[in-house]
């Protein structure tokens, strides 16, 4: 029965990936991103962490792809010599971190590997195939004591009493995730080895604004009556564009690289060197959000809401049946986390193509009640302003930690792409023409 359900889930992860319509397939680049998002869905991965997990895989996919091709410096590993099918070497490379990381997963993984090989002509035998497994052993030596796997896990951890700092939260109906009273999800996530950064706290934020100031109450006061479930002040448009962000973030722009490779991008050497540089900042963006929180450990707005009487602020009322729009996650709010990883995300196709303004579409994972399941955008900082306003929207977060994590991951993002995979000597950075 297990080898027939592993059987199963090789040929739907396969299934699924040749159905997509061309426009959301580059290359085997992109197949197999969508392979590695999928596995660590299928991991139950905590939180946004699983960003960490496909980053891996793009970093080897890069190097392995770069080896062959020999246009862009390469990330970590050198191969002399390399020649061979970069699709060979891209499938092996991403499937070997993909085994490392979920061993679990295997059997399934081993399946699509092989069928993905026969589905596009290619043997075992081909040199392309050793060119990946070298390039993803030494990502995975690379990153094997990272912190992302920590053993033995820590403590749980929740925070304190004391007005302005993170506690567990409650939940309620309707159910979703986290459960009531849950500690803070990974917290060792913020103190995992970066992929580009010097350090985690490399671009540290701001503090959050004094308890007693009047920028906090000025953003209390936005999130309690915007944020707020029942008779808030929100229109119908802003409750739907709150409803459409409750997503999964590394799933969304993710599926979103895919679409815009698929059509702007027309060669496994720029596919894959967009997104590694777009999931390692991702990755090292998240990173730099769960560093800042577990620095200031600032409390969320349904506790502060919950808890005005509390913060020494005449302009704060306190409402203390106050209940967010969405279910409050379960870690600290400043910075966001969701704007950290959605501004380096954009901002990497903002450099990679060298302009803010392109037509792009982004569809939500929510499955809940949204007005429409995909949204258009004309410029990538359009989106960010979004996903920033949905989070106060939501009710889950203060203004200040959304705008100060939009700028953590704008800064994540550049520093990815000034310092990692540049051209190699000789050859033109053609960033700009790769929409042709």
């Amino acid at each position: 029965m297990k080898l027939k359900l592993q059987t199963c889930a090789a040929v739907a992860i396969l299934a699924i990936m040749l159905a997509a319509p061309t426009s959301a397939r580059a290359d085997a680049v992109s197949d197999w991103n969508a392979i590695a998002v999928q596995a660590t869905v299928t991991a139950a991965r905590p939180g946004p962490t699983g960003v960490i997990d496909t980053a891996m895989v793009q970093a080897a996919v890069y190097d392995a792809v770069q080896a062959i091709e020999k246009r862009y410096e390469p990330y970590y590993v050198e191969i002399p010599g390399a020649s061979g099918s970069p699709v060979a070497a891209t499938a092996k490379a991403a499937h070997d971190v993909l085994v490392s990381r979920f061993p679990a997963q295997t059997a399934s993984l081993d399946m699509t590997y092989q069928q993905y090989l026969v589905s596009n002509g290619l043997l075992e035998t081909d040199p392309g195939v050793a060119v990946g497994a070298r390039a993803a052993a030494g990502i995975i030596a690379l990153r094997a004591c990272d912190g992302s796997f920590p053993v033995p896990a820590p403590p749980p951890f929740i925070g304190g009493t004391n007005p302005g700092v993170w506690r567990p939260t409650d939940s309620f109906p309707p159910a979703g995730p986290p459960p009531s009273g849950a500690p803070m999800l990974a917290p060792w996530l913020g103190f995992v080895t970066p992929f580009t950064l010097t350090r985690p706290s490399q671009f540290p934020a701001e503090p959050p604004p004094a308890l007693t100031s009047r920028r906090y109450a000025r953003d209390y006061n936005e999130v309690k009556a915007l944020g707020v479930r029942e008779n808030s002040d929100r229109s119908p448009q802003q409750t739907d564009l709150a409803l459409f962000w409750a997503a999964n973030y590394p799933v969304l722009w993710n599926t979103v690289l895919r679409d815009i490779a698929g059509a702007r991008v027309d060669n496994i050497s720029d596919s894959s060197r967009l997104f590694a540089l777009a999931d390692m900042a991702m990755a090292d963006a998240i990173i730099t959000s769960w560093n800042t929180k577990s620095f200031y450990v600032f409390w969320r707005p349904i506790t502060a809401i919950r808890e005005g009487h509390t913060d020494d602020n005449s302009r704060t009322d306190r409402d203390a049946n106050w209940i967010p729009l969405i279910n409050t996650p379960n870690y600290p709010d400043h910075t966001s986390g969701a704007n950290n990883i959605s501004s380096a995300a954009l901002r990497s196709l903002e450099l990679f193509f060298g302009r803010d303004r392109m037509n792009f579409s982004v569809t939500t994972t929510n499955t809940g009640p949204t007005e429409n399941d995909t949204r258009t955008f004309r410029r990538f900082s359009d989106a960010r302003q979004e996903v920033v306003d949905a989070r106060i929207y939501q009710g889950i977060h203060f203004r200040f930690a959304d705008e100060d994590a939009r700028k953590q991951g704008i800064q994540v993002a550049n520093w990815a792409f000034e310092n990692f995979l540049r051209p190699l000597h000789g050859h033109h950075d053609d960033d700009d023409d790769h929409d042709h």
